[in-house]
């Protein structure tokens, strides 16, 4: 009797055994983007990548958070902020840069972590980022939505309390512009991505037109005193940051935050992330891009350095116009320019952010149409989503699901509390990317990489150190949601995606027919 062990299965029938941690190679996730019905229209230039990443990256961040930060944290300091936020971003974005010109599919951080971490950690950071680009959306929308009425009030037209939105003072509402703007926006997108990069190149163009004129013009109504002191002194952070409300790093080690000082640059920095997000959008259309390997690491870092400079700018100019403790919390950049007796600058800026967020809210849509319909491809959620229009070339099935769900949240949502869910996931996002460089790279050191992130590991792991204090200077009550949203996310996964994954059937054996 022949006592030699049975023959080891091959490799990749082995790693798919241990289901939860099985990786979807490269090559396969390629071959999936071949299949006709899956297959996405590839129209896209460097030059869109770029278009798309400041069109999504310049919006409610410059316009608003500006003077927040400044007033209350960290005084004209606050450029530094931007600074330590753009670092931040960069580390990211040389590993996002990296796994896009390698794996060149929709999906963006799902598609990433699949090829290196594996299929379970794969669906929590896509699960992740549906939720932080549809909040993320309806935030931008609802904020859209009250600059129109500002406008419209201008003019004498005013919405009705009702249709105006839910509001502290007004109660519950439903805010019919945000609605119809994101199924308007949701069109566009089912039409085609080409069409929506021509949109999103005007309405570019105009919103960069604006931010420079507040910078030139700013500079003729500096005054040097408002940058005095520069570095306010430090000084305890209000009562209000108590309990759920105070910043995780505070309730884990007892930490006291300060408002102003060199904490309050750091502070400032974590709320001003919420102005860069955006360029990661950009790894999401890799698919849909003519050249990849080229192109998506110059939009991915193009776009991110281009915004960058124009932040710091913003902030040095406008914190030079009005001192930083009469700053508008609101409305920073119109508030300082009336400060100055230049109303007319005021209505540019206003018109200019409620056209440049429309692009914010259209390029967040492609972004979370693009994750889903990566993990509808693989089968981790229903299969039908992932269905392209024959003429269009589209994944229309799922852009309009996802579309009519994120018009009745801004529909119905204020936007004060959900902001911070948007920043936790991105920068959940951040990390992972960064260790699935490190990772694949190990394994799979056979890839060609048009683009390589430069000192492997040393600067992934100052990216995931980074995002982390960044992670850690947010709300405690951040993340018990962020949390409450990841469990709901592994009991899908366990109930339905591990066993309708397109590795799942690819493994399983097929029955076969008895004989005669």
């Amino acid at each position: 009797m022949d006592a030699s062990p049975p023959p080891s299965p091959p490799p990749d029938v082995a790693s798919r055994r241990v289901s939860a941690l099985r990786t979807k190679t490269v090559e396969q996730s390629m071959r999936d983007t071949e299949e006709p019905q899956h297959a996405l229209r590839k129209s896209l230039s460097a030059l869109d990548l770029t278009v798309f990443g400041v069109g999504v990256i310049i919006g409610t961040g410059i316009f608003v958070l500006t003077g927040t930060v400044a007033k209350n944290n960290a005084g004209p300091a606050v450029a530094l902020a931007f600074v330590a936020s753009g670092v931040v971003c960069g580390l990211a974005a040389l590993c996002y840069a990296e796994f896009a010109s390698t794996v060149p599919v929709a999906g963006s951080a799902y598609t990433f972590a699949y090829a290196s971490l594996g299929e379970l950690p794969a669906w929590i950071i896509g699960w992740d980022l549906v939720l932080e680009l549809a909040l993320g959306c309806a935030v931008v929308a609802v904020g859209w939505s009250g600059y129109i009425r500002s406008l419209m009030d201008n003019i004498g037209w005013h919405m009705p309390d009702g249709l105006a939105g839910t509001s502290d003072a007004e109660g519950f509402g439903f805010d019919l512009l945000a609605f119809l703007l994101v199924l308007l926006l949701t069109t566009v997108l089912v039409v085609g991505v080409k069409l929506s990069a021509r949109i999103t190149a005007v309405v570019v163009a105009i919103k960069v037109c604006v931010v420079l004129l507040v910078i030139v013009a700013g500079l003729f109504f500096i005054n040097s005193a408002n940058y005095s002191p520069f570095f306010p002194e430090a000084v305890p952070a209000s009562g209000a940051e108590s309990g759920l409300n105070a910043p995780l790093i505070q309730l884990m080690f007892g930490y006291e935050p300060t408002t102003y000082g060199v904490q309050g640059i750091f502070t400032a920095a974590s709320v001003v992330f919420f102005a860069f997000i955006g360029f990661d959008i950009v790894a999401t259309a890799a698919e849909e891009t003519r050249h990849p390997q080229r192109d998506v690491p110059r939009g991915i870092l193009g776009s991110l350095a281009i915004c960058t400079v124009l932040y710091v700018a913003v902030s040095i100019v406008v914190t030079g116009m009005q001192k930083y403790t009469k700053l508008s919390v609101d409305a920073p950049l119109a508030d300082a320019f009336k400060a100055t007796g230049h109303p007319w600058f005021a209505g540019v800026i206003s018109f200019g952010a409620a056209v440049g967020l429309t692009t914010v809210c259209m390029i967040l849509l492609l972004g979370q149409s693009r994750v889903f319909f990566a993990m509808s491809r693989d089968g981790l959620l229903p299969r039908a989503f992932s269905q392209v229009h024959p003429r269009l070339r589209t994944p229309y099935r799922s852009t309009v699901l996802l579309g009519v769900i994120v018009a009745v949240i801004a529909g119905f949502t204020s936007i004060s509390e959900l902001a911070g869910l948007v920043n936790i996931g991105t920068l959940f996002a951040f990390i992972v990317v960064a260790v699935g460089v490190i990772i694949l790279r190990n394994t799979r050191p056979d890839l060609h990489r048009s683009f390589r992130t430069p000192w492997v590991p040393w600067l992934p792991i100052a990216s995931v150190c980074a995002s982390l204090w960044l992670m850690l200077n947010l709300p405690a009550e951040t993340w018990l949601r962020f949390g409450i949203w990841m469990v709901a996310g592994f009991v899908i996964y366990f109930v339905y995606g591990r066993r309708h994954s397109r590795l799942s059937t690819r493994a399983r054996p097929q029955p076969t027919s008895p004989g005669p």
